[in-house]
Formats: structure tokens, C-alpha cells, sequence
């Protein structure tokens, strides 16, 4: 399983539904608006870096009023953190 997290920026006044949108997407768990460069952050997951792919380039980027994405894939650098 491929995690992700996917910062977006969207054209002004279509945040509210493009995130809407989003998140009704298969493989979308979570979409938040965020303060800094970017308008929203989704978390996301699935079977494979192209599967992953897909729903960026395929679906997310093709919601109106999405202008820009990057995309994070989660890593696991930390095998057990200490208490």
C-alpha cells in the first residue's frame, strides 16, 4: 500500500468544492484546508505508486478549479518510535 500526502492550490473562491470533490474520490481518506503557499493538503492511499499516479493526474487534477498539486509519498524511516 502507497500513502500520500497531496498539497493542492486552487483557482480563488473553489476551494470549498473542489474539496467536496476530492473527497468523494476512491482512495481520498482526508482533504484539510491549510494556511501557507498551498490551499489544501489530502491524505491518500493506494495499491501502487501508479494507481497513486492516477488518482493525481486522472482524477484530483481534473476537479475544477484545481490549478496545482504536489505530491508526498509517505516513507517509513522510523521503525519504532521510543517512549
Amino acid at each position: 500500500m502507497v500513502e500520500a500526502y497531496i498539497f493542492i492550490n486552487t483557482s480563488p473562491g473553489t476551494l470549498d468544492n473542489a474539496a467536496k470533490q476530492i473527497y468523494s474520490l476512491e482512495g481520498v481518506h482526508s482533504v484539510e484546508a491549510i494556511t501557507g503557499p498551498y490551499d489544501a493538503i489530502v491524505k491518500a492511499e493506494a495499491n501502487s505508486n501508479d494507481e497513486l499516479g492516477q488518482l493525481v493526474v486522472s482524477s484530483i487534477q481534473k476537479v475544477n478549479g484545481v490549478e496545482k498539486t504536489l505530491t508526498c509519498l509517505v516513507v517509513e524511516l522510523i521503525s519504532e518510535i521510543a517512549a
